[in-house]
């Protein structure tokens, strides 16, 4: 089969692999949609250990299952595998499972070729009127819906639902939708590309501004720099919350000293469980996350180039997905 292989770092290289052996329990996919994520981006450039070369990157996908019992169904992919049988795992929460797995980290290769293998439980059948390539976004929105769902748990019932959302790449916009799908009204994004706002505010209807003012009950960082840490401390409102979901850089930004002052809930938030992700497929299906109208549809043949286009700041869309067949 044909993938696009992380080779070193800024170079990838489309080529013949091995092709995907499904195991005991497992299905083999054929992927028709897969989206590139900053965790990619980050590997992309070097700066994810946990993802050596070579390797087959990409966990965002869509597809048709080949072959027995569900042949033909058309699904998306929950890329995080469990063990199903720990504390957290029965709990529910199995993104916190001790010896959690996500395609695109060994031992599982990604699904930036044309067939992945999963588990059964990992695959959300997906109906015949919804594309593929909005199917495939479920996984970035379940990252937001989690985020968000963990920051509206966690806010005082008496405060004001006011959200900022800082970064509006493809987690930043997930979190502003899903944020509208939840009721909250007042959300406004912090996006300093000029031609990233431009976008959001024309093609997604949000308030997008470069630098935020005043202070909100809720901030989602969909970054996860110093930076952009440094901004949720100053503008999260004295009893607020801010979920931290993007992951950037580990170190600096956040305002200890105010937090503790202002009894400010800090949440650090990781992926989704099993529920959030049937839940955010199912508010894609059902038109709850608007039209996911927003993405830039391009060959996996091309994905070199799109990983230079967005290295190079030159993609105004939140989200590129790749067609392996295309």
């Amino acid at each position: 089969m044909k993938a696009l292989v992380y080779d070193g770092v800024e170079t990838l290289t489309f080529r013949d692999v091995p092709d995907a052996v499904a195991a005991d329990g497992e299905h083999l996919i054929k992927v028709e949609a897969v989206g590139i994520c900053g965790s990619d981006m980050h590997a992309y450039l070097g700066h994810d250990a946990r993802r050596p070369a070579p390797l087959i990157l990409g966990h965002e996908a869509a597809g048709t299952v080949v072959g027995g019992d569900r042949a033909g169904t058309r699904v998306t992919v929950n890329p995080l595998v469990t063990c199903m049988v720990c504390p957290a795992c029965l709990a529910g929460r199995e993104n916190l499972c001790p010896d959690r797995q996500i395609i695109s980290m060994q031992p599982r290769e990604g699904a930036f070729a044309q067939y992945i293998t999963m588990p059964d439980r990992n695959l959300v059948e997906v109906p015949a009127d919804v594309p593929l390539e909005k199917a495939a976004l479920a996984e970035p929105l379940a990252v937001s819906w989690h985020a968000v769902r963990l920051a509206l748990g966690a806010l005082h019932p008496s405060m004001n639902r006011t959200a900022l959302v800082v970064g509006g790449g493809a987690i930043g916009l997930a979190a502003a939708l899903a944020l509208r799908a939840m009721g909250v009204d007042d959300i406004t994004v912090a996006e300093p590309n000029a031609a990233r706002a431009a976008f959001l505010a024309d093609r997604c209807g949000l308030r997008v501004v470069a630098t935020p003012e005043g202070a909100f009950s809720i901030v989602i960082d969909a970054v996860g720099y110093a930076a952009t840490r440094a901004v949720a401390s100053t503008h999260a409102a004295p009893g607020g919350v801010i979920a931290h979901v993007g992951l950037g850089e580990d170190a600096g930004g956040i305002d200890v000293r105010r937090l503790t002052l202002q009894e400010i809930t800090f949440i650090g938030t990781y992926t989704y469980t099993a529920q959030d992700f049937r839940d955010t497929a199912g508010a894609i299906f059902d038109g709850r996350l608007g039209p996911l109208d927003w993405t830039d549809q391009r060959p996996l043949a091309q994905g070199a180039a799109a990983f230079r286009d967005l290295r190079a700041g030159a993609v105004a869309a939140p989200k590129i997905i790749l067609n392996p067949w295309a």
